[in-house]
């Protein structure tokens, strides 16, 4: 993630000194992301990744806290929050949360194979099904309304950057939506629980082949399942090339392989990957042209999302 809030080694030694993971041996910055400050830490009992938490409130945060416990404790192969020594899962710093978790194995990469993402689908299907029991629930706060107001008050912003095209595009999209909705009113139980929200190739670590581990927890919400297969299919396997899709039906087999999708989940998954794309667009279009000051910023690129809207759209 990217690093707003600056921790220097007396900071985070202080940290330390509420839980039971040994003194601080050395830490690093990790910049990659948007959301928050992340910095790995290495301790005598081994390496953990610390987040200091620079949108979400107090009160948001321990339903992830609970979260990520609750599907570690069921074998999702995902970060473990460390309690400290009161019982607590969250510390104080520089008047934000923070929060150490555990750090998995694996890396992150740019592009995965057919086998990766067959494993992707199969870990995201286990996530699904080792949060069906989550007690605590958290209505999605980047859903059809939030885009809906966002695109009405970046309009002309988006216009004089980016051109008339696609601030219509935007509109245009917004409308057709407002249909999708209605269709998903009306689906008959349609299947809804725990999801990820945000499973790019930077929140999958991989040790060559092997299943995956999943971080970055801090989008999941209640919502239908086939909503994150959709987001996790953009990030994941569409690439706007040939092989998309030979890519999308590995994830699918993979998921499939341990929760298969519904006739119903199938025969929406076209216009929720339209929407997972407007999502994405609308939330770095956002970031790039209203940018936080940060002293290892990324802002991801908003045209790729416009260009996967666009194929979704044209798509038969």
């Amino acid at each position: 993630m990217s690093v707003y809030t600056e921790l220097s080694a007396s900071d985070i030694a202080g940290i330390l000194k509420d839980y039971d993971l040994g003194d601080l041996q050395s830490f690093a910055g990790i910049a990659a992301g948007i959301e928050n400050s992340n910095f790995f830490v290495d301790t005598e009992r081994g390496r953990f990744v610390l987040t200091v938490f620079e949108r979400m409130s107090a009160d948001e945060l321990p339903y992830f806290m609970h979260l990520m416990h609750h599907l570690s404790a069921r074998g999702c192969l995902c970060p473990d929050v460390m309690r400290r020594r009161d019982g607590e899962f969250l510390f104080d710093i520089a008047g934000k949360k923070g929060a150490l978790v555990s750090c998995l194995p694996g890396r992150t990469l740019e592009v995965l194979s057919d086998r990766q993402l067959y494993q992707a689908g199969r870990a995201l299907a286990e996530l699904h099904r080792a949060g069906a029991d989550f007690p605590m629930r958290r209505e999605n706060s980047t859903g059809s309304a939030w885009v809906a107001e966002q695109v009405a008050a970046m309009q002309k912003d988006v216009a004089g950057r980016y051109g008339n095209d696609a601030a219509k595009l935007l509109a245009d999209e917004v409308r057709w939506q407002a249909d999708l909705d209605d269709s998903l009113d009306a689906a008959d139980a349609l299947p809804r629980g725990v999801i990820h929200g945000d499973l790019f190739c930077d929140n999958i670590l991989f040790d060559g082949d092997a299943a995956p581990g999943i971080i970055d927890f801090y989008y999941a919400h209640d919502a239908f399942y086939v909503m994150d297969i959709a987001i996790s299919l953009n990030a994941l396997a569409i690439r706007l090339q040939d092989d998309d899709a030979a890519r999308k039906a590995s994830f699918l087999d993979g998921y499939a392989s341990l929760r298969p999708l519904t006739a119903v989940e199938t025969s929406l998954l076209p216009g929720l990957l339209r929407r997972a794309a407007l999502r994405f667009w609308v939330s770095r279009l956002f970031d790039a042209l209203y940018p936080r000051a940060g002293a290892m910023t990324t802002i991801k690129d908003p045209e790729e999302y416009r260009l996967k809207l666009l194929f979704h759209r044209t798509e038969k």
